[in-house]
């Protein structure tokens, strides 16, 4: 591969990912339910996208559990956690009695997206801006470091058979690039420097969430989740680091005690 070929859609990623940021920081900084509809809408074209893989001559049903993961997401975090956790995992089992095939995909994957969203939504209600941000760029960073580092250095590949494009050295970086996140928000929040080796785990994690996605367009033959969004594929091929990292730090969180060493 010549070098113009490596870096042949640089341009079209970058002017998507200035518009998704854009859109992001403007929903995170209202947050409240402007967030809140943006995660929730998220959330149902993710559904939609994993039906579409799971189920491709289905149409309406990926559009069913679409809205309904949608509605489900925006729904849930404004009830008690003990009746919108029910709520939140509904479309999971609608979905599971009415696919043919493929349902312990649909289901494990469809799982993960909604306490994801549902984890990105109680972070910036119960710990405010700047943690979701930390969260947010953390996972920025190690794609965008392991994306940089793995074309510019290459080297041997991390698991060709599911993701021929990534390698060990972006998979460093990009661990590299989130010790460095958390170090900066450990200096200015006052967290202690534990928040560092968090910050590696949530880059693990994103990982996972990224290899877990192409695991699943591998099996289904698929090479992007959809066309939505222009050099990055569908919304789960962008966002499916942020679903590791998110559910990580729901659960992970409620362990170690977040953030590390603020009262």
């Amino acid at each position: 591969m010549n070098d113009t070929s490596k870096w042949s859609d640089l341009m079209i990623r970058l002017g998507s990912a200035i518009l998704m940021v854009i859109i992001g920081l403007l929903a995170l900084t209202f947050g409240g339910h402007v967030f809140h509809i943006l995660v929730a809408v998220i959330c149902g074209l993710m559904i939609w996208e994993l039906v579409r893989m799971v189920a491709p001559l289905n149409a309406p049903l990926a559009l069913q559990l679409g809205a309904l993961s949608a509605v489900a997401s925006f729904v849930a975090i404004y009830l008690p956690t003990g009746f919108g956790l029910p709520l939140l995992l509904a479309p999971t089992f609608v979905g599971f009695a009415q696919l043919v095939r493929n349902r312990v995909v649909f289901m494990i994957f469809s799982v993960m997206v909604l306490l994801a969203g549902f984890g990105m939504m109680s972070v910036r209600d119960d710990l405010g801006f700047i943690w979701m941000l930390w969260l947010i760029v953390t996972v920025v960073a190690t794609d965008a470091l392991g994306y940089f580092a793995g074309r510019m250095i290459g080297g041997p590949k991390f698991w060709p058979a599911v993701s021929p494009k990534k390698t060990w050295s972006g998979t460093l970086f990009g661990w590299i690039g989130a010790a460095i996140v958390g170090f900066a928000f450990a200096l200015y929040t006052g967290a202690s420097l534990e928040l560092i080796g968090v910050s590696v785990a949530i880059a693990m994690a994103s990982q996972m969430g990224d290899i877990a996605e192409s695991a699943i367009k591998r099996m289904m033959g698929v090479k992007d989740s959809s066309t939505l969004i222009p050099g990055h594929g569908g919304v789960l091929d962008r966002f499916d680091g942020m679903l590791g990292a998110a559910v990580f730090l729901l659960i992970v969180g409620q362990i170690i005690g977040f953030p590390p060493g603020i009262v």
